[in-house]
């Protein structure tokens, strides 16, 4: 079953930001757009390159009125100390969620059983708590936050335009299409 135009699921987590341990939980994603990217576990390889391409995209996130969160399985006492050593992950000015209990990871469908982790998944979630995109992949496979970026100026045009369609490829600013019977066929 698809989690696309589902409401997140009821969680309380804890989470690493800006020096402090905080609580996250279904509530915190109402009110604004929200991004979680998931990822495998702190202290790996392909992670940190992924939280930094975050970290340098943030302003962007932010400007955007969204917040980012990173998921790993570990705790938040491995974030803070992954936070603190590695240089890439030092960027990072959004909460970083432990899930050892794996129960994000698992209501978002990214959770790899026999091994404890999660796959790379994104999600993003608009301001009422509804799932809008997801993407799910192999953990060898690091993703480009732009692409992210631009998934959420798309979902935010089609949420504040009803019955227009972001195009292949559609960039903020870009034309977008209404979908008629007129246009069947002609594209």
């Amino acid at each position: 079953m698809s989690l696309i135009n589902t409401t997140v699921q009821p969680f309380k987590a804890e989470a690493f930001h800006n020096g402090k341990f905080v609580p996250v939980s279904d509530a915190s994603l109402r009110g604004e757009w929200s991004v979680l990217i998931f990822m495998p576990a702190a202290f790996t390889f392909n992670c940190p390159t992924e939280v930094e391409d975050a970290a340098d995209n943030y302003a962007e996130f932010q400007k955007a009125g969204a917040e980012v969160y990173i998921v790993t399985t570990d705790t938040h006492f491995a974030h803070k100390v992954w936070h603190e050593t590695s240089p890439a992950v030092g960027k990072a000015k959004f909460p970083l969620i432990g899930d050892p209990t794996h129960a994000l990871t698992r209501a978002f469908g990214v959770h790899i059983e026999e091994e404890g982790l999660a796959l790379r998944g994104t999600f993003i979630i608009n301001p009422e708590g509804v799932i809008k995109t997801a993407e799910v992949h192999d953990n060898a496979i690091a993703r480009d936050v732009k692409e992210t970026l631009r998934k959420l100026k798309a979902a935010q045009f089609v949420a504040k335009n009803p019955g227009q369609v972001c195009p292949a490829k559609w960039n903020e600013g870009a034309k977008t299409i209404t979908p008629s019977l007129d246009l069947v066929g002609k594209i």
